[in-house]
């Protein structure tokens, strides 16, 4: 998912050394939304490339001769490939002006994403999966700050949902449209198209997006400290349970849709969740500045009324389509609200405190396809629901306690 610049110590942003900081937006400054939409593209591509493979497995199967379940583990690795090195990356590349690291690194991904499609061996596949794992890490890693620097403070939020609307996107219509490609053409246009969006954007970033200086090199991201910031580590407990949660059905919910009789919907009912979830994240960024709090209280109430509803009423065709659109309206907006909480829980240390987020994101949706795997296999696919409402009770606990640092009942704004 998605988190903003890290930073290397706890300089604040304005104290780089790369360059003259940029003036701040005025106050009545409209949205840079061309700037903004190439974030979001951005955020789209290295989503969509992330879980593409899923929709595309028999084909790459046979080319790739390996197995489905081999071929699975690109999905795994590309994770794995962000989850090892984001942190220290960007701690490497602190002081690269904001415009040449997000050239640099979609620029990797493009090449990564044409090794892929013209590949067929395994290994080499592994390899280059791997390394658009990293350059999407190191990405994420400064894609929602990058919002952040170019609006005013009052403006964040918004910018910041804008930026991270991608995600839904890619989820509910390029996951799908994919696998549609692939199944017209064949499995390697769809990476091969990933490859020439890609190459547009970074045209389109050249354009017109705004250059910002970097950060005071100063080593190592500060962990340990960072986490001891009051608020910092309820709201990284809350991203990792909730998203481990919501991955664990979403990573399975075709099985699921299968075994109630509505395997031949499930892309209807995709498109269902992605459009609550686009609904979800203009609210979320039209009122989270004043009210993140609530937000995410309702966001995590809704999705628990999601789940409870599949759980109870998976046989009723209506109610499922009603529980996708609760499932979305719940979901879309709460990488901006944790992104969002995370940065103002931080202060100083924000930066550092959306690396951490960053990497615990993967590390949760990995697990949530793993114990998704190992219920499915014990179980099979009918506790899913009840399992993704019981986690939802500690993240609600959680989310209800830190009144004072991490969700502060009183407005920031």
């Amino acid at each position: 998912m998605t988190s903003t610049e890290p930073s290397v110590g706890t300089a604040p942003p304005d104290s780089a050394t790369a360059g003259s900081p940029a003036a701040p937006p005025a106050e009545g400054a409209k949205l840079p939304m061309g700037a903004l939409l190439a974030l979001a593209v951005a955020v789209f591509i290295t989503s969509l490339t992330e879980t593409l493979p899923a929709g595309l497995l028999p084909a790459m199967s046979d080319t790739l001769h390996a197995s489905e379940s081999a071929v699975g583990q690109t999905v795994t690795i590309y994770a794995l490939g962000t989850v090892l090195t984001t942190i220290p990356l960007s701690a490497a590349t602190a002081g690269w002006r904001r415009k040449r690291l997000l050239m640099a690194s979609m620029g990797a991904f493009a090449v990564a994403n044409t090794v892929t499609a013209l590949s067929a061996n395994y290994p080499l596949t592994l390899v280059a999966r791997f390394l658009a794992g990293v350059a999407a890490g190191l990405a994420w890693a400064l894609l929602a700050g990058y919002a952040r620097r170019m609006v005013a403070p009052h403006q964040e939020g918004r910018a910041i949902a804008i930026a991270m609307a991608g995600i839904p996107v890619a989820l509910s219509l390029g996951v799908p449209a994919g696998t549609f490609l692939g199944k017209v053409a064949n499995w390697q246009s769809a990476f091969l198209a990933m490859t020439g969006l890609t190459v547009l954007l970074l045209v389109w970033i050249a354009a017109i997006v705004p250059d910002f200086p970097g950060q005071r090199a100063g080593g190592k991201i500060p962990v340990r400290s960072t986490l001891k910031v009051p608020g910092v580590t309820p709201v990284l407990f809350v991203m990792l349970v909730f998203v481990l949660a919501h991955t664990l059905l979403y990573a399975y919910i075709a099985s699921f849709l299968d075994d109630i009789g509505m395997g031949d919907q499930t892309d209807a009912a995709l498109l269902v969740f992605g459009v609550a979830s686009l609904v979800s994240i203009w609210v979320v960024g039209t009122y989270i500045a004043a009210h993140l709090r609530t937000l995410t209280i309702v966001s995590t109430l809704l999705v628990g009324l999601a789940v409870a509803v599949l759980g109870a009423f998976s046989g009723t065709d209506a109610l499922v389509y009603a529980a996708a659109a609760l499932w979305g309206l719940g979901w879309g907006g709460v990488p901006t609200l944790l992104q969002t909480a995370a940065g103002q829980a931080g202060g100083e240390a924000a930066d550092a405190a959306q690396a951490i987020l960053v990497v615990l994101w993967n590390v949760a949706m990995a697990g949530g396809g793993i114990a998704g795997g190992l219920v499915l296999q014990a179980v099979g696919v009918s506790p899913f629901p009840w399992i993704v409402l019981a986690l939802l009770v500690p993240v609600l606990v959680v989310v209800l306690v830190s009144r004072a640092h991490g969700f502060p009942a009183k407005s920031r704004a």
